[in-house]
């Protein structure tokens, strides 16, 4: 009790009003045994968005919070690495959690562990000492760190067992705790571009549309882009569109399926014509249409209009 009266009097200038900006806002505390891969899960974390920051006191949580809700700075997640090295460290952690809560901020603990054998064979393989070992055995310092953390790991909201994980197995097995499992976890970029222009280089999959008739033939079309409504039944339209259209799909599917397990969550398909302008843009449209019905997270853009819209 004395403990959180203590934060309440530091904090007693953070202003949350009943409306506080602080009700939207989400942290994620990513904790655990030291050599349990917090570093990894932490990068694994800001791939999906969170703003994440690394070996944070405790007590520096309230103030951040308050500083990001209040600055308008946009971002709404919040994941803090602790490493909890003391007995102190726990104590300021529990009444920090107890004050979030009463702001009305949404928190989650994650917690990564692992078995002491395979805690001292990882930190054998670096050459480091573990933070608590002092000087003693390395397992006399896993053994106090793990007291330590019992009663936090009993609050998780998350837990991990990183034994037996491979980095790309605690990946997926974290993306699966925040996002879900299969596809769904993938995020999906389409981009249409102009053949004549370069193929792309950052693509994973190149799409060419350039069998299917070109509306910049069409005296009418010549000045739209496949963003048009036009230009996009026109092309659509055209034999072997839907066609394509069906087998690309189901190809691209079952390639996201795969990669899902294989912790790639970002996908990148480029579909080209030969000017980027008309078949490409409707093409792209199109497809992130279909995918989205699927439940995937898509968004669609395209080079050569960007690029004409940039020179504006």
């Amino acid at each position: 009790m004395a403990q959180d009266n203590e934060i309440d009097r530091q904090y007693a200038g953070t202003h949350f009003s009943a409306a506080a900006p602080a009700e939207g806002f989400e942290v994620l505390l990513i904790t655990g045994m030291s050599g349990a891969g917090r570093s990894h899960a932490a990068d694994s974390v800001e791939d999906m968005g969170w703003y994440v920051v690394d070996n944070m006191p405790p007590k520096l949580l309230v103030p951040l919070v308050d500083m990001m809700t209040t600055a308008g700075s946009g971002i709404h997640k919040l994941a803090a690495v602790i490493d909890v090295r003391s007995r102190d460290y726990f104590d300021d952690l529990s009444a920090v959690l107890s004050h979030l809560d009463d702001l009305g901020v949404k928190t989650r603990i994650l917690f990564l562990d692992a078995s002491n054998e395979v805690l001292i064979k990882r930190y054998e393989s670096v050459r480091r000492p573990h933070p608590l070992q002092q000087g003693n055995r390395l397992i006399d310092g896993i053994l106090e760190e793990r007291d330590l953390l019992e009663n936090l790991k009993e609050r998780a909201d998350i837990v991990i067992d990183t034994s037996k994980l491979s980095i790309h197995q605690l990946s997926t097995k974290l993306y699966e705790a925040m996002l879900g499992s299969g596809p769904t976890t993938v995020s999906v970029h389409i981009f249409s571009f102009g053949f004549k222009y370069g193929i792309p280089i950052d693509a994973d999959f190149v799409a060419d549309v350039r069998f299917l008739p070109n509306p910049f033939w069409v005296p009418q079309l010549r000045s739209m882009t496949g963003k048009d409504q036009p230009v996009s039944d026109y092309v659509l339209s055209s034999d072997g569109a839907q066609e394509f259209l069906d087998a690309y799909e189901r190809a691209i599917a079952v390639a996201i399926e795969g990669y899902a397990q294989e912790d790639k969550h970002y996908v990148t398909i480029a579909i080209g014509c030969t000017g980027g302008q008309h078949r490409s843009v409707a093409m792209s449209e199109a497809l992130a249409k279909r995918l989205r019905t699927r439940g995937l997270s898509v968004t669609v853009s395209a080079r050569e209009l960007d690029k004409r819209s940039a020179e504006k």
